[in-house]
């Protein structure tokens, strides 16, 4: 029975990579921690959430890439007729049409296009990986920007960002010359006052708000002024887990969720902060080293983008949360309380292991 149990977690744990799977197990311990003060009635739920996501985790871990290179354009198609339904059957809710009802289950396919994406562009630069030509990134692009545009006119602009950054990484590392990517950044910011006059409402006060979030202290700006205070209240070591008054007395808005970098800020001040940056940096760093050493341009350009994508959400998350950037509904990767984020976190996980893995099989 011993023998058993043991071939049992060998097996079980095979897959796994034990650097990766460390730094993912240190966030989620904070993760953890942090909702037991933010929103301890929240905790038996992302038990779940975890679990779940981890099983997830494991399943694209053992997923060969050659596999994963026959699943990108089925995901990608898929994707894509998903986003088309939401937007002629989509449930709306806060004035936004993101969620599409089966009828047992709602789904939200803007997530599955956070993993499909950089699986379709990899995919896609790996068959013309002899001769890469310079149409071949403006064909990268519009499949890029097809989704990126359905996911924006929900409207959800945090996952419309994640997306485009998922693609763009790929298209980066692709080896998009440097003059097109000038050109590109520069054509932007020409086109920026366009883009400003297709925005919504509410995403333009956002902007404005970040500039003057006193003028609007009680409304727009509320969200701004209570996290930075939060933040700076914590001081050096904060105040101690489940003393923070900002947290507590409930004046940090979505404070288990897109605000709960706030949180730590208070409740264990630049110490924290700086603990949790490093964890993302030891994460982040093993990400990559593991695209460094994948076999194959499909497996690299994968690895690359799901480990940058972290880098985004993060980075995005926390400048949102202090100030820096406008306000766009993006959760604290693996830390911030929900399932379906997590999820598609964990089978980012997944597959970074798969690459590792597999490393040394000759892919055709």
């Amino acid at each position: 029975m011993k023998d058993v149990l043991s071939r049992f977690w060998m097996r079980l744990i095979e897959p796994i990579d034990v650097p990766l799977m460390g730094f993912t197990g240190l966030l989620m311990a904070i993760a953890l921690l942090v909702l037991g003060s933010a929103s301890p009635e929240r905790l038996p739920a992302q038990m779940l959430n975890i679990f779940a996501a981890l099983v997830v985790m494991r399943l694209a871990a053992q997923i060969q890439p050659q596999r994963l290179m026959h699943l990108a354009l089925p995901m990608y198609a898929i994707g894509i007729l998903l986003l088309v339904a939401v937007a002629l059957f989509g449930d709306i809710s806060k004035g936004a049409r993101r969620w599409l009802n089966l009828g047992f289950m709602r789904i939200q396919p803007s997530e599955l296009m956070k993993v499909a994406m950089p699986l379709m562009l990899a995919w896609y630069f790996q068959k013309r990986e002899p001769l890469i030509r310079f149409r071949d990134y403006g064909v990268a692009a519009l499949l890029l920007l097809v989704p990126v545009a359905l996911i924006a006119r929900q409207p959800d602009l945090g996952t419309a960002i994640l997306v485009l950054a998922a693609g763009f990484y790929v298209i980066f590392f692709a080896g998009l010359p440097w003059k097109v990517l000038i050109a590109l950044l520069l054509a932007a910011a020409a086109a920026a006052p366009l883009a400003w006059s297709h925005l919504h409402d509410y995403q333009r006060a956002r902007v404005m708000t970040l500039f003057d979030p006193e003028s609007d202290p009680l409304g727009k700006g509320f969200h701004i002024i209570q996290s930075t205070i939060a933040i700076g209240s914590g001081g050096f070591f904060g105040k101690g887990w489940g003393q923070g008054t900002q947290a507590q007395l409930e004046f940090i808005p979505e404070r288990h969720t897109d605000f709960i970098f706030a949180v730590i800020g208070e409740e264990f001040g630049l110490f924290g902060n700086v603990i949790l940056l490093g964890m993302y940096a030891l994460l982040i760093a093993r990400g990559l080293m593991i695209a460094a050493n994948a076999p194959t341009l499909f497996t690299r350009l994968l690895a690359v983008s799901i480990t940058l994508v972290f880098f985004t959400y993060a980075f995005v998350n926390m400048g949102m949360v202090s100030g820096i950037l406008p306000v766009v509904g993006v959760p604290l990767p693996l830390v911030s309380y929900g399932g379906t984020a997590l999820v598609t976190l964990f089978f980012g996980i997944g597959i970074l292991m798969s690459v590792h893995k597999h490393r040394m099989l000759v892919q055709k």
